[in-house]
């Protein structure tokens, strides 16, 4: 991984506001998630996503595990960020990775970028190395591939 982003991008035949629509219902994530590791919205999560929402989701890889996110950009059809981490102890120490999509209408659907950015990740040294970025970047491949399938039924 050169740098501290990992970015996919996809055209989706589908116009942005549906594919936004999908990205900002957390409770749709686990439809959506490439990487087998999404399992439920959890605790009181916002009917839709907007700038400083913070919803909970139930993760599994191996063992069980919860995640917060807080949404930390937000533009109507175009943008959605959130900061990812664990809460309490943890998340000052497991914290602070962003995930991304950008959406630019163009001929024949949508562009669909999804991005993982460590930046700002307390474990963002460890996170880029071995096999994980690659396994990341496969599963967003999948994510966006899942994106179509829901927005194009």
């Amino acid at each position: 991984m050169e740098g501290d982003v990992v970015s996919v991008e996809r055209v989706i035949p589908a116009p942005p506001t549906a594919i936004f629509d999908l990205l900002a219902d957390a409770a749709a994530h686990p439809r959506f998630d490439g990487s087998g590791t999404v399992r439920e919205a959890r605790g009181d999560v916002p009917e839709r996503l907007s700038l400083g929402s913070t919803f909970g989701m139930s993760m599994r890889v191996g063992l069980p595990y919860r995640m917060t996110n807080t949404v930390t950009e937000f533009e109507e059809d175009r943008r959605i960020a959130w900061k990812a981490g664990p809460t309490g102890l943890a998340g000052r120490f497991l914290a602070g990775r962003t995930w991304r999509y950008e959406l630019e209408p163009v001929d024949g659907g949508t562009l669909v970028r999804e991005s993982w950015d460590v930046s700002t990740d307390h474990q963002g040294t460890f996170l880029k190395l071995g096999p994980l970025p690659e396994r990341t970047r496969r599963s967003m491949d999948a994510t966006l591939r899942r994106i179509e399938e829901l927005v194009t039924e």
